[in-house]
């Protein structure tokens, strides 16, 4: 036995939860897992990754387009467009907990828990999805007809995602490996937002409305203007956003914003990589607390300097940096937390789907509340709909809805994230600690294993289970 092997085994054992073990058992000594057995090739992490694509490259069509799509095309009144818009997001946001629910729920096949729900919702999500982009011949129930779709895709898309991303859990056994195969993932889903910004979000800019010079002129426009104008002005404010605004009024660079945000997004995909060196060297909890402060020196020089287009530039590539880390880290550090609660609560199982939805739901949740917040603040300080300018109070919030109130939620988020407390020490535990409760799990010799119930008569040899199925699961095949 090398030099502090016996050491490693005893802390791992001290970890485990004593129900597992047998009275009068001593604890099974950890052996060290095959390196090979375990590493995913570039081949399997690229097919992995693939399939973040699409839910990226949807979500910025529908994001970009629909509301366009929907007043200027389907020819759909705007206040029918905004309650469509609102139910699907909102619809998007509550079906993800439910959806995590019911696959921690549905029973085990020969494909697993989770692969029938990716391969019986995609054919359904993709004629979903066309559905919402087709114009019906009827008039009469337009609304409820991209509503319904609308639903119906966001519904099955997240059958997809959420079983997707909690696939990250069962690729591999190693941190290591799957940590690997989330940057892969993160690194094509940006991509795939890249590819959206770079062809949607450009003809969004070339389908801009000429703005009217004042408040009284924007009145008297909007009364005489026809449907398509109407429209067009109300898709400018909804859908560009705070940094759009904030690019056109603040900084004075109307025809600058698509490029703003390619620019961004193309540095995230630059630095991913880095991002996943970095945080296999110095750590995760470190990663991210210099990934997400270093866009603060550069939401201060935003805030203090005048207009300049080279330094917003520079400060939209330094936002992608940030923006990459914050795709990544999540993400990656998802599984650890899953991990520890397995060692908590060895007994409760199939719980990945729940963990991965809750967590898409807390986002949609947070980028409902900010942008409903942002809305009401331009509202309050006069924004005028099409104006070639803004008011200063409208424009000092724009600034400060862009620089300091991301500078300050930054704080609050480093300072919270002090209580996270699973380190590189506590990550090297639980790894221990899982090897041990897998072998724990399985008998030492390999008798093929199957269900305890009798319901699925298929049977694995040792070691081919999820380690995360207690042993109670399991019995000897006759």
């Amino acid at each position: 036995m090398a030099k502090g092997e016996g050491a490693e085994s005893g802390s791992a054992a001290g970890l485990l939860p004593t129900g597992i073990l047998q009275a009068g058992e001593r604890p099974v000594q950890v052996k060290k897992e095959s390196k090979k057995k375990n590493q995913l090739s570039i081949c399997n992490k690229l097919c992995y990754a693939v399939g973040g694509a699409p839910y990226q490259v949807t979500g910025c069509a529908l994001g970009f387009f629909l509301q366009i799509y929907l007043l200027d095309v389907a020819q759909v009144d705007p206040f029918s467009a905004s309650i469509i818009l609102f139910v699907g997001r909102a619809w998007d946001a509550i079906t993800d907990p439910l959806v995590g629910f019911c696959i921690s729920k549905s029973p085990w096949t020969r494909l697993g828990r989770l692969m029938p729900w990716i391969i019986f919702s995609t054919p359904l999500a993709i004629i979903a999805y066309f559905l919402i982009w087709f114009v019906p011949d009827f008039q009469q129930g337009q609304t409820l007809w991209y509503l319904l779709f609308y639903c119906l895709f966001e519904t099955l898309v997240t059958c997809f995602h959420v079983p997707y991303s909690a696939l990250t859990m069962f690729i591999s056994t190693e941190q290591s490996e799957r940590d690997s195969a989330t940057a892969y993932r993160m690194t094509v889903e940006v991509l795939g937002t890249v590819l959206g910004t770079a062809i949607q979000g450009q003809i969004v800019g070339q389908a801009h409305t000429p703005c009217v010079q004042d408040a009284n002129a924007s009145t008297v426009a909007l009364e005489g203007a026809n449907r398509t104008q109407s429209a067009t002005s109300l898709r400018e404010t909804l859908v560009e956003g705070n940094f759009a605004l904030f690019c056109t009024y603040t900084l004075g660079f109307r025809n600058e914003f698509q490029n703003l945000l390619l620019a961004i997004m193309f540095s995230a995909t630059v630095t991913i990589p880095i991002w996943q060196w970095f945080l296999t060297r110095f750590g995760k909890k470190m990663a991210v607390y210099i990934g997400i402060s270093s866009a603060v020196p550069f939401l201060i020089l935003v805030a203090l300097m005048e207009s300049n287009l080279i330094v917003t530039y520079v400060v939209a590539v330094a936002a992608g940096i940030s923006v990459a880390a914050a795709f990544l880290l999540p993400w990656s550090m998802l599984p650890d937390v899953i991990d520890d609660f397995h060692l908590k609560q060895p007994h409760i199982h199939g719980t990945e789907p729940i963990f991965f939805s809750f967590y898409v739901f807390f986002t949609k949740f947070a980028s409902g509340v900010s942008l409903g917040i942002s809305t009401l603040s331009l509202d309050f300080t006069g924004y005028q709909t099409r104006g070639c300018s803004q008011p200063a109070p409208v424009k000092f919030t724009l600034k400060m809805l862009v620089t300091m109130a991301p500078i300050v939620l930054i704080l609050i988020g480093l300072l919270l994230f002090k209580l996270y407390p699973i380190d590189e020490e506590k990550r090297r535990q639980n790894k221990k600690a899982l090897q041990a409760l897998r072998q724990s799990t399985y008998p030492s010799t390999p008798p093929l294993l199957r269900t305890r119930c009798g319901s699925d008569s298929t049977c694995w040899k040792k070691g081919e289970t999820p380690f995360n199925i207690a042993k109670k699961d399991f019995q000897i095949c006759p």
